[in-house]
């Protein structure tokens, strides 16, 4: 046999599968893709949220970006509350809890728990505006701020409208010491009661019942408290008349990020507490839920292994299988795969090798026809 003989049967296997595979290329790779897509549409879903205020709502109402700053605060240890039980286990006085505009109220078991972290000298912060179950909390624990519920305008200081005040009355105290101002949106003022005031609108704040309303003579300008902290018992309350400071979208702007860091960093522990909101998603809740369980996380770890062993074991038993049982294997293979004619050969060898000329084409026809002839050969033998 020629050289070109040698080379074209060389060449034979691979030529085979590639002709075999590319039949089968564009189906394979959108089928790939498509599936690709629909994972990637599965873990999204799962592991976001559109809850407003939720810390894994990446949407401008989300505050993903609050949570990420607290995981990447090298001065906190930040985690989540699922379950008001987790406060009896954490070293109170050592740790901030965070509650942002509660979807639900808490229950007579669910607020006690609260109130003996708070006893045990904890630090509350909890942030509402409108909804009832902010002040229900605040009462449980006994605080004596509330907030007030009333929509607070300012046509003189504003961000991007009056419903947006600027509270430019910033009190000196320790959590408010790199803090100049907040921006808010669609605030309420805080009633403090015996509390101290932390930051206060300007003077030409107004309280409105809707957003649309303007200034009239039955309406006061007056320097309203937005932020206010009290000691209750051994520990502290924090409320905050404006839970839009924790969004991705006013997060950033001055100074509601150093007055939330200030705030979180009261403690080397810092708790989100998403108790009574729907801010979980899925796959993000069964993370959490692994990683609080040492018995899930073990029997994940030895389910992981007995797969892999299972797994090694059905390898290890094909590459000991006898010659004879493997060239049955093989041969049965073969005999699987459709067979080709002359002609069809030959046209997907031009489609594939435009560049070949029909004497090469013919040597590879005649180089498949002798494997084909071969195998029959073994068959009978």
């Amino acid at each position: 046999m020629t050289a070109d003989s040698d080379r074209s049967s060389s060449d034979a296997p691979a030529v085979l599968e590639s002709l075999t595979s590319s039949r089968l290329s564009w189906p394979t790779v959108l089928l790939a893709v498509l599936v690709l897509v629909t994972l990637g549409a599965l873990v999204v879903g799962g592991s976001t949220s559109t809850t407003a205020f939720g810390p894994y709502n990446p949407s401008w109402d989300g505050a993903s970006n609050f949570q990420s700053a607290l995981d990447d605060d090298p001065e906190v240890e930040a985690s989540l509350i699922q379950d008001t039980s987790r406060y009896d286990d954490l070293e109170a006085a050592d740790t901030v809890a965070f509650v942002i505009a509660p979807e639900e109220t808490y229950d007579d078991e669910s607020a006690a728990t609260v109130a003996r972290f708070v006893e045990a000298g904890g630090t509350l912060v909890v942030l509402e505006n409108f909804e009832p179950q902010g002040n229900a909390l605040l009462e449980d624990v006994g605080a004596s701020a509330r907030v007030d519920g009333q929509l607070i305008r300012d046509d003189e200081y504003y961000f991007r409208g009056p419903t947006m005040p600027i509270a430019t009355g910033v009190e000196n105290h320790t959590l408010t010491a790199d803090v100049e101002q907040l921006t808010l949106n669609y605030a309420s003022a805080v009633e403090p009661g015996t509390a101290t005031t932390l930051v206060t609108t300007s003077d030409f704040a107004y309280r409105v019942d809707e957003p649309d309303e303007e200034l009239d003579d039955d309406k006061e300008l007056e320097r309203l408290p937005v932020a206010t902290i009290e000691s209750v018992e051994n520990g502290r309350v924090v409320v905050i008349g404006d839970p839009s400071i924790t969004t991705n979208a006013m997060r950033d702007e001055p100074d509601n990020a150093a007055f939330l860091t200030a705030l979180a960093r009261e403690g080397n522990t810092t708790v989100v507490d998403v108790s009574h909101s729907d801010g979980i998603p899925p796959l993000t809740a069964a993370t959490l839920v692994l990683r609080s369980s040492l018995l899930l996380q073990a029997l994940l770890g030895f389910g992981g292994i007995g797969l892999i062993a299972l797994l090694s074991s059905g390898r290890l038993t094909r590459e000991q299988l006898p010659v004879g049982r493997r060239r049955r294997s093989v041969q049965a293979a073969e005999e699987s795969t459709p067979t080709l004619s002359d002609a069809e050969r030959a046209e997907l060898l031009r489609e594939r090798h435009p560049d070949w000329d029909d004497e090469r084409i013919e040597r590879m026809i005649t180089v498949f026809n002798q494997r084909d002839s071969k195998g029959e050969k073994h068959e009978r033998d």
